[in-house]
């Protein structure tokens, strides 16, 4: 059942990776509806394992904006990703913004990628446990990287399916500030978010 679920996500991702060109072409995601701006998720407590084999609770980031990056050690977008997250977890400690990877992985896999590859952020790991935190929010999880941007009252504010670049980071870290400084509302953030 685990390696099934393995190779689900590791096609939907190849089909995925190789939609998402570097093309002019707008990304359906792009265009957002204002039905869409208004439709309010919240992501739900959870609890997954973390690299030291013990339980973590989503709580103890109550009240932080969190950058939360599925991703699998099978997944070379996702390995990509790794380096610009330590970065920005490091560069943007001043806007109390948390990055948390979540790995749709085993255990084992995940900890002997680490010991290669540190993290500046907090890893937790599930397979059907971390595909339903998305689920549980109602958003279709359909493949890897998938990101997500939660505000301080846990409200989903942006998703993003594919590899996450500089550029989408510094949106993002733009829109926190402006959120953070109460220039930008809920409502503004996901409309100016819909470009990426």
């Amino acid at each position: 059942m685990k390696v099934t679920i393995k190779i689900l996500i590791y096609l939907l991702s190849l089909s995925i990776i190789s939609c998402s060109t570097e093309s002019n072409n707008q990304d359906p995601e792009a265009t957002v509806t204002q039905k869409k701006v208004s439709e309010r998720n919240f992501l739900g407590e959870f609890e997954l394992i973390d690299l030291n084999n013990v339980m973590t609770n989503s709580s103890k980031w109550n009240g932080q904006y969190k950058l939360i990056n599925f991703w699998a050690t099978w997944c070379a977008p996702c390995r990509r990703e790794i380096p610009l997250l330590n970065n920005t977890q490091k560069e943007y400690q001043d806007m109390s913004i948390q990055i948390i990877g979540i790995a749709v992985d085993v255990l084992d896999d995940v900890i002997a990628y680490s010991e290669e590859t540190p993290f500046e952020y907090p890893v937790l790991v599930g397979e059907e446990e971390a595909i339903a935190i998305a689920e549980n929010a109602n958003i279709e999880f359909i493949g890897l990287p998938f990101t997500m941007l939660v505000d301080d009252q846990n409200e989903i504010i942006k998703t993003h399916l594919g590899e996450i670049k500089e550029h989408h980071i510094d949106m993002l870290t733009e829109v926190i500030r402006g959120m953070q400084r109460g220039k930008i509302s809920v409502e503004e953030a996901k409309i100016k978010l819909g470009k990426i």
